[in-house]
């Protein structure tokens, strides 16, 4: 019987309504033919595979001492548990509740998780992704505190209103036994004692149960006879509890920072009350209260003194103080300061067992923000080195980038030079939290991830085969000069908080050449060196931008209004540029007192020593311009085999060669399409100021209200519209507020939140008309000016010490001022904001190309994409051998726009002929410091050149991909083939060309939460899956799509997400993730020793069933909680066994739990193997020791 397959009949579909729907010329059809696509949907499934980092506000922790295994429980229901470095899991618990306590069935491969809205979880940690088992949830009592003592199958639940209950584990059902708290307490206290606070049972008798409560009562309850044996009462709240291993002393910790020890059956008093931080007074009062001890532990020693840990405890007058451990060795004390707030501690013993010596070795300390492991078995207590990725939010992350199938030689370099940024002083041992195996993965190409920060900060992590790990930290931050106070610090920064954090990154693993932006519109260029290097001068480039007319507003003044209306870009008094041999330290007033030419950083003058690793090539920096700030970089692409950096804002584009540390273009967005601009553009009314919406890159960032607005400084007069200084302060003081509001919204929830998506939509509703059916002239070209001609767009760059200047003349704008208005409308899913409008430069790509209908050969080009939904291209002439490179200036022409499409721009591709992937040409890496005499330079590799094509034949295709549509063009005669409308009531965030090992397909991840991919270059739709809806700007900032299927995005300030959306790696990732059980014999319990067997003593054992069981204690009420199967419980899978599906699983589930018996039948089978052996050998020796000895001998 065939197989039906629902999907080929959807892809059928799909398909069909595609090919209907989209606009496709005649010569579509003809490409589809001649291209054989082979992405199906079967190729395409999402899922999520491992997730990276510090658990989010953690609230909880465990640790198994047997399987070496730790658990970690987060305020928003979430659970990390993490083995041997490599080996660490995610699960969520489906309410999303708090977790207050986890308990570690020790050595038994399940853990039991108590949760804030009262109900309890079992885990099953014996699968690669841990599955609940059962929950029970609790309706009438709250829940407090839980205890489950070591190889016993009784839960005992503590609750707010002072009972205890006692739960089943393998059953999760409740017992009929129940300790009320008015029979604990009887008529020794006139009040309620509180919620309980802890349960533990005596380690010498498991009869015994030791029940604290808030208020400063203790009880030893005594389980078979249901009473009460002593009761010991404090005036001061207890926090917590801990036993000496010989049952005989316990310790309670206070709220007034005080620790009693309490013998057991001396109930009168304590034996002892210190306060370990308190002063203490000479004439023998008590000392003075401190800061509650909030947990205290008391771990013996088989040689040597005791050990007792406690947090908290500090006395008040320690204001401002870090949190404390406290490690009381024996008469030492000694207090680690720690760098976070503590959530919890557990001391890590060589025992499992209570009642025995515990030999504690270390001591794990969660805080807020980190995790830390003190080593207790050397002096001064060093840390361990931690080899969990857990420092992404060391600063917040402000960027990422994810690339797959990189380079083979480029982990191995990045890891060379990062081990050398490595701290020193950790402990010599072996990190000990080592429990688990490792997956059995297939995949074997290298990935790498690269975060950008709110310090300035970039780092690069190996994320190969499903782990996380750091290579190599660059901190850009060196370049510049550091305020050393507030006082110091310049008045030119655009943010007032983390003026040095990284914005956006553009990377060439081949060249390994890195260029970054940040958020004070600055752009720095780095190339990778082994050596290390002293610079005795930064190169400087500073870029004047000149703010376009429609983006300033004119005074509402009828004479002047019509003066406003000029070409855009043009100045009737530029001023001339010229290098500078020292750097803008201060303000540059123009005529008007504005700040002029003065850039939003200072760059250190000094000499710079460069570590081996990536080394500053260049500093580029966009400088205010008559009083107006510099616009945020909205769009940044960095080429390697050309030796350019091209980067645009919402002022316009500008590329940069960094070999020759020259500006080659600066011009408007308007200016790109010269005299064919579709779009009608004048000034703007004046209209009320709006409060910024939270992004650093708002369309209308630097500029102020109505009541505040300048003349444009192009327009000819260059004074204000208000000539008193007071209009002028408060002019200054907007632009400072407005980025200052921003900034600290950023700072919330330690998300840097300062770029949805590059320039945070800053139209997220524009209006716009365009010129109805009117025809793009990919001919136009813009040629050099003559030196005579009047500039009409003022080209500035200042240079410091060897970078050159071109003229300002150096390019003629051609286009005309529009008199008629335009608009544009759109409304988000998340949003609807009344932006400016103003046409941002969102994206860019080097590529070689035909970019004109008349073009036979390709030719060096800039794709430029807009907000408005246009691609541009520009053509570069760049000189052929590397002295002319040096020599020549790269010639540039314009080619006018391409295609146009619905909403921005957010990514383009080059296909060839045949519909593969045409990648930018790149430079093979060599090492810049390298003697010249040993470096060979290699030569430019470039990928295959698109062949030379006839009249009226295309021979390659742009790819185009926005916020609403993707475009597939024909090149040269920029025929649109293929389109397809993506969304209608959403946009798309984050849209990449990736490779599939069957073929190439564009990923789009839209603010609806939807993640789509379409095959190219039909645009066909292969997957649509409805993952995450947009609740967090951080999601959108850093989700990004990478080759092979694999994608992440940071799901939280301090952790990624992985996930996949390829169906080869869906099915090979249960081989792929790590085991965190793994069958460990459970050490010996201690020797009783021949005395206290012979006359009593030592561990005394109870037999709980007989205490517990249904039988002696009856059913539980039925109201008090309810029991929910799991879904990893055999009652959740029957019910989730319906039809082919359930079949499998249930035949799987079988499966596994036959090869479970069979390998315990094979540890059986050994078993009795070597006992039998040993009985031969026994045997023998008796045999060899009688044979010649008579029976009277015997």
């Amino acid at each position: 019987m065939k197989k039906f397959n629902i999907r080929k009949v959807l892809d059928g579909l799909t398909a069909a309504s595609s090919s209907s729907s989209s606009a496709s010329p005649q010569s579509g059809n003809r490409e589809n033919d001649i291209i054989q696509e082979t992405l199906q949907s079967e190729h395409f499934q999402l899922c999520k595979t491992v997730r990276h980092g510090f658990p989010y506000q953690p609230s909880a922790m465990a640790f198994d001492p047997v399987q070496k295994i730790l658990a970690i429980g987060t305020q928003t229901g979430a659970l990390r548990l993490f083995g041997r470095a490599g080996v660490e899991c995610h699960c969520q618990h489906e309410t999303g509740s708090a977790v207050i306590q986890l308990q570690f069935l020790i050595n038994e491969g399940a853990l039991v998780s108590a949760l804030a809205d009262d109900s309890v979880h079992l885990w099953n940690l014996r699968q690669k992704i841990p599955a609940v088992l059962h929950s029970l949830k609790f309706s009438r009592e709250r829940i407090t505190f839980c205890h489950l003592p070591f190889q016993s199958k009784w839960l005992y639940i503590g609750t707010e209103r002072g009972n205890i209950h006692i739960v089943n584990v393998e059953s999760f059902t409740l017992s009929g036994y129940v300790i009320m708290w008015n029979k604990a307490i009887e008529l020794s206290s006139k009040t309620h004692p509180g919620p309980v606070v802890h349960i533990s049972d005596n380690p010498m008798d498991e009869g015994k149960l030791l029940i604290g409560f808030e208020c400063g009562f203790v009880v030893l309850w005594d389980l078979k006879s249901k009473k009460a044996d002593y009761r010991y009462s404090y005036d001061e709240a207890i926090h917590s509890v801990a036993w000496h291993h010989e049952g005989k002393l316990f310790v309670c910790s206070h709220s007034d920072g005080t620790l009693t020890t309490w013998n057991v059956r001396s109930p009168a008093k304590p034996a002892q009350i210190i306060t370990p931080h308190g002063k203490q007074p000479k004439d023998g009062k008590k000392p003075e209260p401190c800061k509650p001890i909030l947990k205290v532990e008391y771990k013996t020693a088989r040689a040597g003194d005791t050990f007792m840990i406690l947090s908290g405890g500090l006395s008040y007058d320690t204001v401002g103080r870090r949190a404390c451990l406290t490690v009381m060795h024996g008469k030492s004390t000694a207090v680690l300061e720690m760098d976070y707030p503590i959530v919890d501690f557990l001391a890590l013993c060589e025992t499992p067992y209570p009642n025995d010596y515990q030999e504690p070795y270390a001591v794990v300390v969660l805080l807020e923000k980190d995790l830390v492991v003190i080593d207790l078995a050397q002096p001064g207590y060093p840390s361990f080195e931690n080899p969990y990725p857990l420092t992404i939010h060391e600063s917040p992350v402000t960027c990422c980038e994810y690339f797959v199938d990189c380079p083979a030689e480029l982990i191995p370099a990045l890891y060379s030079v990062g081990s050398r940024q490595k701290r020193q002083g950790y402990s010599k041992k072996e990190w000990p939290i080592n429990g688990g195996n490792w997956g059995q993965g297939t995949q074997s190409y290298p990935e790498i991830i690269i975060t950008g920060h709110a310090d300035g900060s970039v780092k690069f992590w190996d994320a190969s085969a499903l782990m996380l790990q750091v290579l190599y930290k660059l901190k850009t931050v060196k370049v510049f000069e550091k305020a050393r106070n507030k006082e110091e610090k310049p008045s030119t920064d655009i943010v007032e908080e983390d003026p040095f954090a990284i914005q956006s990154l553009s990377w060439c693993p081949e060249s390994r050449v890195l260029c970054v932006a940040g958020v004070s519109a600055h752009v720095l260029v780095y190339r990778f060196s082994k050596q290390e290097t002293t610079t005795e001068e930064v190169q400087l480039l500073e870029v004047r931008m000149q703010p376009e007319l429609n983006e300033v507003d004119s005074p509402d003044a009828g004479g002047e209004q019509a003066s406003a209306v000029s070409t855009p870009g043009a100045s009737s008094s530029p001023q001339s540029s010229a290098p500078q041999t020292h750097p803008s330290t201060s303000s540059n007033n123009s005529s008007d007192g504005l700040r002029d030419n003065v850039p939003c950083l200072r760059v250190r003058n000094t000499s710079l020593k460069q570590s081996p690793g990536y080394q500053v090539e260049l500093v580029i920096q966009l400088v205010w311009v008559s009083g107006e700030p510099p616009q945020q970089i909205t769009s940044l692409a960095v080429n390697s085999a050309y030796g350019l950096v091209a980067f645009g804002n919402s002022n316009g584009l500008a590329v940069v060669d960094y070999l020759q540390k020259t500006l080659l273009l600066n011009v408007g967005t308007a200016e790109l399409y010269g005299s064919s601009d579709p779009h009608q553009r004048q000034p703007r009314s004046p209209r009320k100021a709006r409060q910024p919406s939270g992004g650093l890159c708002d369309g209308n960032d630097g500029f102020v209200g109505s009541e505040d607005r300048c003349k444009s400084p192009t327009s000819g007069s260059g004074s204000p519209c208000h000539s008193d200084d007071e209009s002028k302060q408060k002019f200054l003081e907007r632009v400072k507020s407005k980025s200052k509001l921003i900034s600290k919204s950023v700072a919330n929830d330690f998300g840097y939140v300062h770029n949805l998506v590059m320039y945070c939509k800053a139209k997220m509703s524009r209006k716009f008309s365009m010129a109805a059916d009117q025809k793009q002239d990919g001919n136009i070209r813009w040629q050099h000016s003559l030196p005579s001609q009047k500039p009409q767009c003022e080209v500035e760059a200042v240079s410091r010490r060897k970078a050159r200047t071109i003229p300002k003349n150096h390019f003629v704008s051609k286009s005309n001022a529009r008199d008629n208005s335009f608009s544009r409308s759109r409304s988000s899913s998340v949003t609807s904001i009344d932006k400016e409008s103003r046409e941002v430069i969102t994206s860019l790509h080097f590529c070689d190309c035909l970019s004109r209908k008349s073009e036979v050969a390709a030719v060096t080009s800039l794709w430029v994409g807009t907000s408005l939904g246009t691609m541009l291209a520009i053509s570069l002439n760049v000189p052929s051998t590397p002295d002319q490179r040096m020599q020549q200036t790269v010639g540039i022409s314009f080619c006018g726009s391409v295609v146009r499409l619905k909403g921005g721009i957010l990514r383009m591709a080059l296909l060839d002929s045949t519909g593969a992937l045409q990648p930018p040409a790149y430079e093979c890496w060599y090492d810049p410091n390298a003697p010249e005499e040993e470096r060979e330079r290699t030569k430019r590799r470039r990928p295959a050149s698109p062949p030379s094509t006839q009249e009226n034949q295309d021979s390659h295709y742009a790819v185009v991909c926005s916020e609403k549509q993707a475009k597939v063009v024909a090149l040269p005669s920029q025929n649109c083939v293929f389109e397809h409308n993506i969304t209608e009531n959403s946009f798309v965030l984050r849209a990449d060309v990736v490779v599939m090992p069957a073929g190439i397909c564009i990923a789009c991840f839209c603010a609806n939460g939807h993640i789509m991919t379409l095959s190219l270059p039909s645009l066909r739709p292969m997957l649509d899956v409805n993952y995450l809806p947009l609740t967090d700007m951080r999601i959108a900032r850093t989700f990004c799509f990478s080759n092979l299927g694999q994608a992440l995005y940071l799901t939280s300030p301090t952790e990624i997400q992985r996930l996949t959306y390829s169906q080869e790696t869906c099915d090979n990732l249960q081989e792929m993730l790590g085991e965190l059980f793994t069958p460990v014999e459970t050490p010996e319990a201690p020797n009783r020793g021949f005395f206290k067997g012979l006359f009593g003593g030592g561990a005394q054992s109870l037999d709980r069933e007989d205490l517990f069981g249904e039988l002696a204690a009856g059913k539980a009420s039925r109201s008090l909680a309810q029991h929910i199967p799991g879904p990893g419980s055999m009652e959740g899978m029957k019910g989730a066994a319906s039809g082919v599906v359930g079949e499998l699983a249930r035949a799987r589930i079988a499966l596994d739990e036959r090869g479970q018996k069979l390998g315990e039948l094979e540890e059986r089978t050994a078993a009795m193997m070597a006992s039998a052996d040993s009985f031969s050998k026994h045997a023998h020796d008796v045999m060899l020791k009688y044979k010649d000895k008579k029976w009277y001998q015997l």
